[in-house]
């Protein structure tokens, strides 16, 4: 077995993960400028580290050669974020009627959620890329969250490192209730969604202008001063004040 030249190797999912991110951003905006409710709030991505990928590959005791992109499925990897619990069957459904991509696997993470608590959901697609050699198909990772299933994993992640995959029992129980509170949240917000809609609309509509802006900030720097003034007994131009003077 050869070793793979991993600049070379990866050199395609660093495309991809451009690619897709450039793609889903545009529908973003578009659905923005056509004063429509976009369920896509943001979108990351990502390549697996070659230290992640061997970690990975280990324990799952994968060999590591041509092929590995294929066991591991997420060497490329695209998150997207949405505001609201029913906006991730929307953009599930958005991919489905893509002819750019394929998905070969679906996993269902939201309306049933790991033991540790993990909601998402991931796709597994399949993603023609045109190299300077030929046109050539990788997979892609697409997880799909909302803003409070992609804090709850982003803080599981971090104890998961600190604690390298450990995590103490008690820790570990409190991030399960954790991940409770954070869907009942989200729950209660998908309730309301479309009052929050209508209010983000009306927000976003209002153009205030820039003079009044700066002028807003200007006096909340004022008060502050001001406030500072009062704290350690000096005015804002940092003269006694009378107090100091008995």
């Amino acid at each position: 077995m050869h070793k793979l030249d991993w600049e070379l190797y990866l050199l395609p999912f660093e495309q991809a993960v451009e690619e897709i991110k450039v793609k889903l951003k545009n529908i973003r905006n578009e659905l923005r400028k056509r004063k429509e409710h976009s369920p896509i709030e943001f979108v990351t991505g990502r390549v697996k580290s070659i230290p992640s990928i061997y970690n990975k590959a280990n324990r799952l005791q994968f060999p590591i050669d041509e092929n590995i992109c294929w066991e591991l499925r997420d060497i490329a990897g695209i998150r997207i974020i949405c505001q609201f619990i029913d906006d991730i069957p929307a953009v599930v459904e958005m991919i489905r009627q893509r002819s750019d991509m394929r998905i070969y696997l679906e996993k269902d993470y939201v309306s049933k959620p790991k033991e540790s608590g993990y909601r998402g959901y991931h796709l597994a697609v399949e993603y023609p890329l045109m190299t300077a050699r030929g046109q050539v198909t990788i997979p892609v990772e697409i997880q799909i969250r909302t803003l409070g299933m992609n804090f709850w994993a982003t803080i599981e992640h971090s104890l998961n490192y600190k604690y390298e995959g450990l995590i103490p029992s008690a820790i570990r129980q409190r991030l399960i209730e954790a991940a409770k509170a954070s869907y009942k949240l989200d729950s209660e917000m998908n309730n309301i969604r479309e009052e929050i809609k209508e209010a983000q609309v009306e927000f976003t509509a209002q153009e205030v202008p820039m003079e009044s802006l700066i002028s807003l900030v200007e006096l909340d720097l004022d008060l502050d001063a001001a406030q500072a003034a009062e704290d350690d007994g000096t005015t804002t131009e940092g003269t006694k004040t009378k107090d100091d003077e008995r």
